[in-house]
């Protein structure tokens, strides 16, 4: 009997194509492009459902489960982890955490912004407040830590936005600051913290990524003035590379075994376009002896990004602006085989799928273009009507200086945040939506 069921528990285990455990996809096995829609409408969504909150956040699957983060109040008080039926969008439970951090809640400051990652014991969520909680598959609080309280304050003025990544026995937190932040690592089993690694002072809200370099996996941190290499077991910085700038928001991107994309902006107001334009490109980690290094194999000076990361498809790379210029990029030589634009730019980070690449326009249109040597739009794709579109919870209250209340001004529409694809399904989320669309 025993036998019995822990064979049938086996068979009730997602597979590696049905789970999108992290940012960016990662840990996920991909998914069968035959499966994910390549057209739709507002009228064929199959279903939408509202939020509690805001967040910023990407959604995330495992199995037949989505999970988004959100917070709640006016100096975002209650920190929500949401749990929905992948095939229905009907509610399973929400999570909510006290906040050990309080900060006005405000459209120029990060909303739940780091994506949350998952295992086969669960969800991990990590907010810009510092605090760390882990939950059971049934929404059970397992352990919850404040990094803010272990290690001070914040005081990045725009919020903290890198989401945390995972290996089997543990989660790794950037924290970046202006008063000097860190990388942790903290244990899945009981967030115990294994070890931190101090990092010099900057204002930053790229992610960290894995890269495989010699058969052995690193952390790599691209973030402004800086790429750096990271040992896992101990924290150990192996490499660093600062010949860079920008590099404030956007993801490296493994490109094949010890090479990576790195993406960087000149900024709102053109303050990194010098070295902007040296750090868009790819960038190798070989061992030397004893020792590592890291360069470029080859940099595309006219390509930028803004908060998508670049990414790659076969033989071509993408990078996409925030005027929504797109740049395709031969992988091999990085020279730039066109320079066109879509309709809108993007927060979402393009997803490849054999021969189509999506971008998620972040006023709810997506162009679907055909991979390749020549700009081709197969598909435009609206999630709503421009006239109608979905409640979208800004923070309330009056922004005190000019600036913020521009800043509230761009945001008062739904910006589309983030994306999941699994066997047949696509999730989309905007600040206070979730939606999703079938083949």
């Amino acid at each position: 009997m025993i036998i019995k069921l822990l064979l049938f528990a086996i068979a009730l285990l997602p597979t590696d194509k049905d789970v999108w455990p992290g940012f960016l996809g990662t840990g996920s096995g991909g998914f069968d492009p035959d499966t994910i829609p390549a057209k739709w409408s507002p009228s064929s969504v199959t279903w939408q459902k509202s939020l509690n909150g805001y967040g910023q956040s990407s959604p995330v699957i495992w199995g037949d489960r989505v999970f988004v983060t959100s917070v709640e109040g006016p100096s975002k008080e209650r920190l929500v982890v949401s749990a929905y039926s992948l095939a229905d969008g009907e509610s399973l439970w929400q999570s909510n955490t006290k906040s050990t951090f309080l900060q006005k809640n405000s459209v120029y400051v990060s909303r739940a912004a780091p994506t949350p990652v998952l295992d086969k014991d669960g969800i991990y969520a990590s907010f810009e407040s510092g605090d760390v909680v882990a939950l059971s598959f049934d929404g059970k609080e397992r352990w919850k830590h404040s990094l803010t309280q272990k290690y001070g304050e914040p005081t990045n003025r725009f919020g903290h936005g890198a989401s945390p990544i995972q290996d089997n026995e543990s989660l790794f937190v950037l924290v970046d600051d202006p008063e000097g932040g860190y990388l942790v690592c903290m244990s899945k089993a009981d967030g115990q913290v294994r070890w931190k690694t101090d990092r010099t002072g900057r204002q930053s809200w790229s992610s960290p990524a894995f890269v495989v370099a010699d058969g052995e996996q690193q952390i790599v941190c691209s973030s402004s003035g800086s790429v750096d290499g990271y040992e896992l077991a101990t924290g150990t910085r192996l490499w660093s590379v600062d010949d860079v700038g920008g590099n404030t928001a956007t993801t490296p991107t493994a490109m094949k075994e010890g090479v990576f994309l790195l993406g960087a902006s000149p900024g709102r107001g053109g303050e990194n376009s010098k070295l902007a334009k040296r750090s868009n490109g790819a960038m190798a980690v070989s061992r030397v002896g004893d020792n590592w290094k890291a360069d470029f194999v080859w940099r595309c000076k006219s390509a930028t990004t803004s908060f998508a990361s670049p990414m790659t498809c076969g033989r071509f790379a993408f990078w996409i602006n925030q005027v929504g210029a797109v740049y395709c990029v031969d992988t091999s030589t990085g020279d730039v085989l066109y320079t066109k634009r879509v309709k809108q730019s993007s927060w979402a980070t393009p997803l490849a799928a054999a021969d189509r690449v999506y971008f998620f326009g972040k006023d709810g249109l997506t162009s679907v273009i055909a991979n390749g040597p020549e700009f081709k739009i197969l598909h435009e794709n609206k999630l709503w009507a421009d006239d109608d579109p979905p409640v979208n919870n800004l923070p309330k209250g009056e922004e005190e200086t000019e600036e913020r209340r521009q800043a509230a001004g761009a945001f008062a529409k739904p910006t589309l945040y983030g994306v999941a694809a699994v066997n047949g399904h696509l999730v989309l989320r905007t600040g206070s939506q979730l939606f999703c669309i079938r083949k």
